[in-house]
């Protein structure tokens, strides 16, 4: 795998000529027409992380994912079948659209496991793989064929545990498009790593800053220092923090950096709840007993320059998709669903070796409410960064060399709309085609209203 080193004398940047070095305009961030343009561009042609396979613990499980950032009203169910395939469908009934699997409030996202999906409205039930297997009074209907109506399938496909969704019928194959870093990823073991923690929160800021705010380390020094003992808080402001390396891969991105250790050398440098429970920010400090998260062990992607310092690696896949590592054993991942020009939902999702006993849960339990900390800090400041953007009086803003990954955020966003603007203008830029049908299965002989 190439890997760019900073020389001694020069400039990240200048290894990416194409991303320049001029003010970068943020117009892209204030604009709702351009939002409009993202969401048809971007988010309906791109692979989207909506899930881990360990919420399909068996046959017949389910859960359902709202998603505007894809359109007004956009749901869709993922489902583990009779043959243990995940499937992904149009929450939706094919006899009078209505929602197909929803509880008590039709906004709000369900999980369960069943035999079969039944309408709430007039019993139209279809099977695990989406065919329609019975419908109510069906005499009563004209020439009605039940193969014609199954449910609409949405391309989904599986990477190292992760599900994702395409709208796009015409989208590259999910590894073809996560391309070289998925490789080099692959082999982490995710599936060890089953203790789950979750935040989730409306953001007042577009989707983009947000992505911007986790790719540089250039505010730590200063927004965070709250966070550290007072002398590592005044050291890291007069020298600043500066990452070991960035990389860029076509759409994606990943940035690495020193920190994280465990435990901390100067244990004087740490809060004192921190030296009891052996945890903070960077996770917990012992390493949990399991291959593959060793230094000599870790995937090549993963500390791509061996540096003996690393703490952590970000990896950045479009459009809104984060896979976090850490140094002591564990990761964590952010999504960005865009509702608004100027708002988005963020999800922050840990994931931790399941703990053995009370000091490794509360350990685990003190990095995830460390973490909500950071997050909060960084979310509030976007926000404000957001209200006086869209005041316009300034639209371009300089970056530096540590904020190579900005750059190139919003570049590939800008490319991405540029190509659909372009495919309007020839005329091919209407929706795709109806789905494939899916294959048949025998209907199942129970069913839940869910």
């Amino acid at each position: 795998m190439a890997f760019f080193q900073k020389p001694a004398a020069g400039s990240w940047t200048e290894n990416w000529p194409e991303l320049g070095t001029a003010p970068v305009n943020y117009e892209d961030s204030i604009d709702p027409e351009h939002w409009l343009l993202e969401q048809q561009a971007i988010f309906k042609k791109t692979w989207l992380k909506i899930g881990r396979v360990e919420q399909l613990p068996k046959k017949g499980s389910y859960f359902t994912r709202e998603l505007p950032s894809v359109g007004p009203g956009t749901s869709v169910i993922i489902v583990k079948d009779k043959e243990e395939v995940v499937r992904a469908f149009h929450n939706l009934c094919r006899h009078r659209g209505n929602k197909l699997v929803w509880s008590d409030f039709p906004g709000e996202e369900v999980s369960g496991v069943c035999r079969q999906f039944t309408c709430k409205y007039h019993a139209w039930r279809y099977a695990l793989n989406g065919d329609l297997t019975f419908v109510q009074q069906e005499g009563e209907f004209f020439d009605l064929d039940k193969s014609d109506y199954g449910l609409v399938p949405v391309r989904c496909e599986v990477w190292e545990g992760f599900i994702f969704v395409n709208y796009d019928d015409d989208a590259a194959p999910l590894r073809e498009y996560l391309g070289e870093f998925a490789e080099g990823l692959e082999g982490y073991p995710f599936h060890e790593m089953t203790e789950h923690y979750s935040y989730r929160s409306e953001i007042n800021a577009n989707w983009k800053l947000f992505i911007d705010a986790f790719t540089e380390f250039y505010h730590a020094p200063i927004l965070h220092m709250k966070q550290a003992e007072k002398e590592e808080a005044e050291k890291l402001a007069k020298f600043g923090f500066e990452a070991l390396a960035y990389d860029i891969k076509g759409d994606h991105s990943m940035v690495s950096s020193w920190g994280g250790m465990s435990p901390p050398k100067d244990l004087s440098m740490v809060k004192p709840i921190e030296r009891i429970l052996h945890s903070g920010l960077f996770g917990p400090w012992d390493r949990p007993d399991i291959k593959g998260i060793l230094p000599e062990e870790l995937p090549p992607a993963i500390n791509p320059g061996r540096h003996k310092s690393w703490g952590t690696d970000s990896f950045e896949f479009f459009p809104n998709f984060t896979l976090l590592f850490w140094a002591p054993g564990w990761y964590l991942t952010y999504n960005y669903w865009p509702t608004a020009v100027d708002k988005h939902i963020f999800e922050a999702d840990l994931y931790f070796v399941p703990p053995k006993n009370l000091r490794e849960r509360l350990s685990q339990e003190l990095a995830a409410v460390t973490f909500k900390e950071y997050a909060f800090q960084d979310a509030n400041t976007l926000e404000a960064t957001q209200t006086q953007i869209g005041t316009r009086v300034v639209t371009d803003f300089p970056l530096c060399d540590q904020e190579i990954l900005l750059r190139h955020l919003h570049m590939t966003a800008h490319q991405y709309v540029d190509r659909y603007k372009e495919s309007l203008a020839k005329g091919n830029g209407s929706p795709n085609g109806k789905h494939a049908a899916t294959t048949s299965e025998d209907s199942a002989k129970d069913s839940v209203n869910v």
